[in-house]
């Protein structure tokens, strides 16, 4: 018979349970659950079974609420940033664009996003760069295409 896990009384029994059912994040519900459950003497297996939990990752929930207590149960991944957008161009090269969208482009013609593209990667002295980011600059720094 599998050894059975016991929780540290960061919470009474009752608390789990309120905790479980007023959790309004489907995963700090399921982890609040499996808590709930293992404090009624099931075996992490079991528990993680009934509320659909890979075995091993019901154990770092058990281990982090053992050690770290309630507020381990949280889920943390709303709380993460996305990476910052790394921008093509630096703020001085933002300024030479917009002023080069006031002026012809150098072969005549209306500004257009494979044209911007162009200037782009020879300012930055990259192989290529996608049409569409050319355009996406042209709508941020030029408005609309333009021709003298």
């Amino acid at each position: 018979m599998p050894s059975r896990v016991r929780l540290k009384p960061h919470l009474s029994f009752d608390d789990l349970k309120t905790c479980y059912r007023q959790a309004k994040d489907t995963v700090e519900a399921r982890r609040w659950h499996l808590l709930l459950l293992v404090a009624q003497d099931w075996t992490v297996k079991q528990a993680a079974e009934l509320v659909g939990l890979n075995y091993d990752y019901a154990k770092t929930i058990i281990r982090r609420y053992n050690g770290e207590g309630p507020d381990s149960v949280r889920n943390r991944g709303k709380e993460r940033q996305p990476p910052p957008v790394r921008s093509l161009l630096t703020l001085e090269q933002q300024q030479e664009l917009r002023q080069a969208l006031q002026e012809r482009p150098p072969d005549g013609g209306t500004w257009s996003g494979p044209k911007v593209a162009r200037w782009i990667a020879e300012k930055t002295g990259r192989d290529w760069i996608w049409p569409q980011r050319g355009w996406e600059y042209l709508q941020r720094f030029g408005g609309t295409k333009r021709s003298s």
